[in-house]
């Protein structure tokens, strides 16, 4: 049997890097696609890597030539640009184009829990999210018009050990060490899923070179549902210690720093229950085995193996520190 080639643009971010390493587990012949950039996360062996710019289609035809792929992944492309660049540059070059899209497309606050991939595409709250649904809507279009074999995969909130779960990032954490105040949005009680990487490469890569995707959106998520207050008692306890919360409305913290607020109207703010069962239909060994309080021990353990990982982002501790005064009397 033929091992299936595929390239994957990036492939060595968050998301990606445990894709790129299963992928290789499973025999894929796997080429990699980047700027050449130092990473942290390390390329398994056998990855053949190709260096170009993306947004160079000349650097990018210069480097592949003819070459053909059975599926291609573009783990970048967050404009409608990007993806008419990439229907020109693999149309006809690949039985599969896979594009990385968003949950956070989805209807934003969602009118029925869980999601499922028929859930409206809407979110008038973050720029980020409107340009994945303007991406989508192209692709669409390039499916039905012409046959693009296009593939949508949309994560949520995926994780691996380098990535707090807060807007503040190890901030959060550090915060908490020093005995502050956290702040934590609303009430603390909405929901939200979180999937570790490991887990999202079991379902992601199960779809690769699969004739029955095309034309298809998959939301690929644990099913390990948190409560933001959860979440930063999970934080606390891998650190060694607890949790100080003060609950903040988004929108206040929208007014005081709209970044973070965009984040959160857009996102976090809402309830977010993944129905699974598209994905699994599909990948029968989809399964996440990695609930979020193992996943902190790895978050907090990476983190502490080298000082310079734990700096204070004086921004966001500020911002805390401001919001704690003003709101400190709601604390959880």
């Amino acid at each position: 049997m033929t091992a299936l080639r595929a390239l994957f643009i990036g492939g060595s971010g968050i998301i990606s890097s445990a894709s790129t390493a299963l992928a290789v587990e499973r025999g894929i012949e796997l080429t990699l696609l980047n700027r050449g950039s130092t990473t942290s996360r390390p390329v398994p062996e056998g990855v053949e890597q190709v260096v170009a710019d993306v947004r160079d289609p000349a650097s990018v035809r210069a480097a592949l030539g003819d070459r053909e792929f059975d599926v291609v992944v573009d783990w970048v492309a967050f404009t409608p640009e990007h993806v008419a660049t990439d229907i020109e540059l693999f149309e006809g070059r690949t039985g599969q184009y896979v594009f990385i899209s968003s949950a956070s497309a989805y209807q934003t606050p969602a009118s029925r829990l869980p999601v499922t991939e028929s859930t409206p595409l809407r979110n008038p709250f973050w720029q980020y999210s409107r340009d994945k649904i303007a991406c989508e809507d192209l692709l669409s279009d390039a499916y039905r018009d012409r046959g693009f074999p296009v593939t949508v995969v949309r994560p949520s909130h995926t994780y691996d050990r380098t990535l707090v779960p807060f807007d503040a990032g190890w901030t959060f954490v550090e915060r908490m060490r020093q005995g502050k105040e956290v702040v934590v949005h609303g009430d603390g009680t909405s929901l939200w899923t979180l999937t570790h990487h490991a887990d999202f490469a079991t379902g992601f890569v199960g779809l690769l070179g699969h004739g029955r995707t095309l034309g298809e959106a998959f939301h690929i998520t644990s099913d390990d549902v948190l409560t933001w207050d959860q979440v930063a008692h999970a934080l606390a306890r891998a650190a060694g210690t607890e949790a100080r919360i003060v609950h903040v409305p988004s929108d206040v913290i929208a007014q005081a720093d709209p970044e973070w607020g965009a984040s959160l109207l857009g996102d976090k703010a809402h309830s977010s229950v993944f129905d699974t069962s598209k994905v699994r239909s599909v990948v029968p060994d989809f399964v996440c085995r990695r609930p979020f309080e193992q996943g902190a021990r790895e978050i907090v353990a990476w983190h502490d193996e080298d000082a310079s990982r734990r700096a204070v982002d004086p921004h966001h501790d500020g911002l805390m520190d401001s919001l704690v005064a003003r709101w400190g009397l709601g604390r959880g």
